[in-house]
């Protein structure tokens, strides 16, 4: 898989949504369409107070999050990525959907504030590798940039 051009692509994409709104659904779609054996893409959102669900594809999500609970909300109040190659042994996880057996997160910071992370679940053991991780990164990296620059 060539990220290189995936993420040129995704740029392209992510430069022409109007909104908030559907910078986050389409950038749920486009990881959900280029990326295999995956059970779950989408965003969590910060209200100040918790993380709530936002734009995802997959099976219906869990609504509310607390900072610290789970993976997200540890990739969240830590402010670095999370990767949990096996969700079964990962004593903080919750568990959503009982198909998910690897998930990553990489929390979403603009301007220095927590406003949500960007969450994926496989069906498979140990999905995510160091390159693949590398790209959520880099697709976050994008979606900070069009976040903070435009006035979506």
């Amino acid at each position: 898989m060539n990220y290189n051009e995936l993420l040129l692509a995704a740029k392209s994409l992510f430069e022409t949504q109007p909104s908030k709104i559907s910078l986050l659904s389409n950038a749920s779609a486009f990881l959900n369409e280029v990326l295999d054996e995956l059970n779950w893409v989408g965003f969590y959102i910060f209200n100040g107070e918790i993380l709530t669900v936002g734009p995802f594809q997959g099976k219906v999500a869990c609504a509310e999050i607390p900072l610290g609970k789970g993976v997200c909300g540890e990739a969240a109040k830590l402010n670095q990525t999370m990767y949990v190659a096996d969700v079964l042994n990962h004593q903080n996880h919750i568990a959503c959907d009982s198909r998910s057996r690897s998930e990553v997160v990489v929390p979403i910071y603009v301007k220095d504030e927590l406003f949500g992370v960007l969450d994926i679940d496989s069906p498979v053991l140990d999905r995510f590798d160091q390159d693949l991780i590398s790209f959520l990164e880099n697709i976050t990296d994008l979606l900070i940039k069009q976040l903070t620059f435009n006035t979506l």
